[in-house]
């Protein structure tokens, strides 16, 4: 899942960073109220985990803020443990809520459910070619042969497959993937992408990865073998 953290105290965004990193999400961390608007409002996330004391604007505010116009699943985290918080959070369009101090392990199953439930109108599976991704177990195959990934391999793989058919660039994979800026002189992408290409088209005739010189990548099915300058190295 790709996770936005709107946190003000450096010690809990940076514990929750850490620890959903770990798990294999993909994390951006606001530390005011004003950063986590704009980015709940710039970028696409499979969940936010919002505190309610920010400076710029508090956590109700940025709440109000995304739900004119977004409804990606938010959890409210906050030290406040009075019912009418509790209330204002859900009244204003809160999924969830969850009071400090907290259980790693309890915001990460409470995540998790949120992000099933934000995934129930898209398909639990993607298939192109003869290559399924099933998104809820995180595993692959491609003609009945199961193929391990890391779980960095599989956000790229799921990245590009929810994708099919779009060319994305370098720029934009470093983004959805790693969420970092594009950097030159940084060669990650390219050497993710090679190590995922030698295993899912490795050993099959018909290759699903290509690459456009200058432009980017490409997950899509093609007619026949694929041409040997598209299944070149990057």
């Amino acid at each position: 899942m790709r996770v936005l953290i709107v946190e003000d105290e450096a010690k809990t965004a940076d514990y929750l960073l850490r620890g959903l990193t770990e798990q294999g999400h993909v994390v951006d961390v606001a530390r005011n109220g004003i950063d986590g608007r704009h980015a709940a409002l710039e970028h696409a996330y499979d969940v936010v985990v919002l505190d309610v004391m920010l400076p710029g604007i508090d956590g109700f505010q940025v709440l109000r803020d995304v739900r004119r116009s977004k409804d990606m699943p938010i959890l409210m985290l906050t030290a406040r443990d009075s019912v009418e918080d509790r209330v204002r959070g859900l009244q204003d369009g809160a999924d969830d809520y969850l009071v400090k101090p907290f259980s790693f392990l309890e915001l990460s199953a409470r995540l998790q459910a949120l992000g099933r439930r934000s995934r129930q109108q898209e398909a639990s599976t993607l298939a192109i070619g003869d290559m399924v991704l099933d998104l809820m177990s995180r595993k692959v195959h491609r003609g009945g042969d199961r193929i391990d990934l890391t779980a960095k391999e599989f956000s790229l793989l799921s990245t590009l497959a929810r994708r099919s058919g779009q060319v994305l660039s370098r720029t934009e994979i470093a983004e959805l993937v790693w969420d970092m800026n594009f950097d030159s002189n940084t060669n990650v992408v390219e050497v993710a992408i090679k190590r995922l290409r030698a295993k899912i088209d490795g050993p099959y005739p018909n290759k699903l990865l290509h690459t456009l010189r200058g432009m980017g990548y490409v997950l899509e099915e093609r007619p026949g073998p694929s041409p040997a300058a598209a299944t070149a190295a990057p």
